[in-house]
């Protein structure tokens, strides 16, 4: 392995607090919508566009989009070309990416002021969702060898489906969180404020290839875990249909931390009885009032698990041909 020219210092509570002057930015500048909201006429009707768009704002958005998506790509390619070992500081590429990220971000917040539509005026916002479930599943299927699946045990995929996925898993991760950033304008709804602080998050963790904060593990379980209270409050405050289920995203999440994710960090094991004790707590509190809502949980490990299980076949028929050409070399 290579190494770069020069390590520059970091520290994590700088990215944390470059996270929080965003969303700072965003609050001195609020309000942003330019004209009334017209409530959901079903649970994916996204209100948040305009009504009536013109060639110059979806220009705007989708270009602005793929100049980001195309220059944090690129920078993911520079790092593995150039291969050099994780650091305790910050590569070049590393600080180019903070600096591309971070200026992508300014300019979306302007944007958003300027002519306020974003991708969701042409795409579904099913895609957004499911662009970020998928890369759940991928942390999974990548996190499998080293923290297992069930209770700490690993599944037994074949080998090289972890070793692909987590090679290459930054492109794909890089386009799910860069395209889901600009599929909404810049809100200040309870989801949208945690969504965006969730965004800035990971572009963050997406900007730290190839040094040691990137696979802290605290701060990856962190990160896991953030999207379950995302997708709770969201439930909760924004989409309509869904407020009702606010606790299959909160209980449903908490239950994959105790299977799964909970087992990936040096936890004591009174800490452990601690966290399970405090989760079924919460949930026998919650469920002896809403106990026909206890048998949807069983029901979202069957797809989170499921689905899993379905995208690691798919990486092993879509790698395959390529293990065996290595193997032959």
């Amino acid at each position: 392995m290579g190494s770069s020219a020069q390590i520059y210092p970091y520290r994590a509570w700088w990215g944390l607090a470059a996270c929080a002057a965003l969303m700072g930015v965003i609050m001195l500048l609020a309000p942003f919508t330019p004209f009334e909201l017209q409530p959901r006429a079903h649970s994916f009707d996204y209100p948040w566009k305009l009504p009536d768009p013109t060639a110059w704002t979806r220009a705007i958005a989708w270009t602005c989009y793929a100049l980001h998506q195309v220059g944090i790509w690129y920078l993911i390619y520079r790092a593995q070309t150039l291969r050099p070992g994780y650091a305790k500081g910050l590569h070049t590429f590393n600080v180019q990416a903070l600096a591309l990220n971070g200026g992508f971000v300014l300019l979306h917040i302007a944007q958003t002021k300027w002519t306020y539509d974003a991708l969701a005026q042409d795409v579904p916002e099913l895609t957004a969702l499911l662009s970020v479930a998928l890369m759940l599943f991928v942390i999974l299927i990548m996190e499998n060898d080293r923290r297992g699946m069930f209770f700490g045990k690993r599944v037994p995929f074949p080998q090289a489906i972890g070793e692909y996925t987590r090679k290459y898993h930054g492109y794909y991760f890089s386009w799910a969180i860069t395209y889901t950033f600009w599929y909404h304008p810049v809100e200040v709804t309870p989801g949208h404020l945690l969504g965006f602080f969730y965004m800035f998050l990971l572009l963050l963790q997406g900007s730290l290839f190839m040094t040691r904060y990137h696979v802290n593990r605290w701060w990856t379980l962190s990160l896991e875990m953030m999207m379950v209270l995302h997708g709770t409050t969201v439930a909760y405050f924004a989409v309509a249909g869904l407020e009702a289920r606010w606790s299959h995203f909160l209980f449903g999440g908490l239950t994959v931390f105790l299977i799964t994710q909970m087992h990936g960090v040096p936890f004591k094991r009174w800490q452990k009885a601690a966290i399970v004790a405090a989760i079924l707590m919460g949930a026998a509190f919650y469920y002896t009032s809403h106990i026909e809502e206890l048998a949807r949980i069983p029901r979202i490990l069957l797809v989170r698990y499921g689905a899993t299980f379905i995208l690691a076949g798919l990486i092993w028929l879509i790698i395959r041909p390529f293990v065996k050409r290595r193997v032959s070399a």
